[in-house]
């Protein structure tokens, strides 16, 4: 009687650490994944970029220095 080792050529540990292996490649991909989607550029132009509150702020407060000193 063979056993079950001899006939899939494969040990218990090995086919673990072909599991663990695979479930952490797939661990890779989500994460590549979700990076890639993080760092993408917004395609939607009605969003204001991030700086555009603090430009105008600025040049209300050149404008208002300006001002001050005339």
């Amino acid at each position: 009687m063979e056993s079950e080792e001899s006939t899939t050529g494969l040990s218990t540990a090995a086919l673990v650490a072909i599991a663990c292996n695979t479930f952490v490649a797939i661990l890779l991909l989500l994460l590549c994944l979700i990076i890639y989607r993080a760092c993408r550029v917004p395609s939607s132009p009605e969003r204001l970029p991030v700086l555009a509150p603090r430009e105008a702020q600025t040049q209300q407060m050149n404008e208002h220095k300006h001002l001050l000193t005339s």
